[in-house]
């Protein structure tokens, strides 16, 4: 007989703690309700951004200010920030070293498409972070995969794209592929999609060295864009040897490798690639890198940087479809350069990593009290529990494990109790400034809800 629970949650248990949690929220935020109802008229989907339409909560709150690892509403709600923007801010909001910077360069200007002494020495940080690559500075993370992927498809003359099925790099149109009954599909639900991706990309599985040789075989494939860890959705860890089997695939096919970083900088100083010595060709990161400043970097191995020299030497004049005019401005620099030097420390990692291994702990304890089919995965300081048996191996693993209704609910509820978490999965994040105090009250606040969730009344 089929299995009648969501995630082991009897239906109208669900149903019933979602409605009550929603009621809470909705009386508690009465300020926000009536400011967005006069003034986000004025936005499509009324919210700045679509996605904000997402969270799921009954209505947004209306911030008023962060700091450090909180931030406080204008009905005067103050909540544990474990979302921190997405990654964003995973460094806490505004650093001090950060915003004394913007302070600073604030006088000076704020654009000029120049360079100045701040971005050698911010060349020489991420050098001294990340390794020896030849930097070049973005504005997102999106816009330095899309000029990844042109120059790995400049150097090899290939078309094409290997991407793993239910990825995260941004809005890239490439990678907006999926895997279906094993055949390389655009993805469903893009909008004014018109190209065929399927032409310029090939999607296998996480984890499926066979599928990455097989794609790799053709001869068509540019590059390998990857993350070190799948966080789109649910969690997915490198089953052991992955990484090393999709380095030696490359080379041995002529493909190039991109690690892109953007979410797995959480994974400890230099990111996933500098803590398990990963070998790229291409290194991308963004989101957290300049302390929130919109920035991001990609760095070429001096081997790519000289063949992408030799075909931009060669090539005809005209725009190399190559880069943004408010890109590598003086305030990033700014940023990047205190961030570098005086956030991302080892102390401030060690701190992180000790916290979210607390919280890792403490919820795996509560989700094994509970008898939940659930679990949680951590990677440095970022930790996920997954309303789901684990681990995971791929996308499709991934995608089947997420469970809108209990993670909406579940969103709320902690809400309710004082914590922000990241809002299109269970993501938490633990910053420098987040404290011990946090993460007890988190991991006694998600022991409550399961209590009501899980237990006999």
């Amino acid at each position: 007989m089929p299995d009648a629970t969501i995630a082991g949650i009897q239906p109208d248990r669900l149903a019933a703690f979602a409605a009550r949690e929603a009621a809470v929220y909705a009386r508690s935020r009465p300020k926000a309700a009536k400011a967005m109802a006069a003034g986000a008229g004025h936005f499509l989907n009324k919210v700045p951004m679509h996605w904000m339409a997402d969270w799921p909560m009954p209505h947004l709150p209306l911030v008023a200010s962060a700091k450090g690892a909180t931030l406080t509403d204008i009905d005067g709600v103050t909540l544990d920030d474990f979302c921190l923007g997405d990654t964003g801010s995973m460094f806490g909001h505004s650093p001090a070293p950060v915003a004394k910077a913007i302070r600073a360069q604030a006088r000076h200007g704020l654009t000029y498409m120049l360079p100045t002494e701040t971005a050698l020495q911010a060349g020489r940080l991420l050098t001294d972070r990340f390794g020896a690559f030849q930097w070049q500075i973005a504005t997102t993370a999106t816009d330095a995969n899309r000029f990844a992927l042109r120059v790995a498809r400049a150097v090899t003359g290939r078309p094409k794209v290997l991407v793993f099925n239910g990825c995260y790099h941004g809005t890239v149109d490439d990678t907006f592929v999926s895997l279906e009954d094993g055949r390389t599909v655009t993805s469903p639900g893009l909008l004014g999609q018109v190209a065929d991706l399927t032409q310029t990309a090939v999607c296998c599985e996480f984890n499926d060295l066979a599928g990455v040789e097989a794609a790799l075989a053709k001869g068509d494939v540019a590059a390998i864009l990857t993350e070190p860890v799948m966080t789109n959705s649910c969690m997915v860890l490198p089953e052991a040897g992955f990484h090393d089997g999709l380095r030696q695939l490359s080379l041995k096919y002529g493909t190039l490798l991109i690690m892109d970083e953007t979410h797995t900088i959480s994974s400890g100083l230099g990111g996933y690639t500098g803590v398990h010595s990963l070998r790229p060709d291409i290194f991308v990161v963004g989101k957290c890198v300049a302390g929130g400043m919109p920035t991001a970097v990609w760095g070429l191995t001096d081997e790519t940087a000289k063949r992408y020299e030799e075909v931009n030497a060669n090539r005809p004049s005209g725009r190399s479809g190559m880069g943004t005019t408010l890109s590598a401005n003086p305030m990033q620099f700014a940023c990047l350069v205190a961030t570098l030097d005086k956030v991302m420390t080892p102390a401030n990692y060690a701190h992180m990593e000790k916290l979210a291994a607390r919280l890792s702990h403490g919820l795996a304890k509560a989700i094994d009290r509970h008898k939940a089919p659930w679990h949680v995965v951590r990677v440095g300081a970022r930790v996920e529990f997954i309303c789901a048996p684990g681990p995971l191996h791929n996308g499709a693993e991934a995608a089947a494990a997420h469970q809108p209704q209990v993670e909406a609910a579940l969103h709320t509820g902690l809400l309710n109790r004082g914590t922000l978490i990241a809002p299109f999965h269970n993501m938490m994040l633990v910053s420098p400034a987040t404290r011990k105090r946090q993460i007890d009250h988190l991991i006694a606040s998600f022991d409550a809800i399961l209590s009501d969730l899980f237990e006999e009344a």
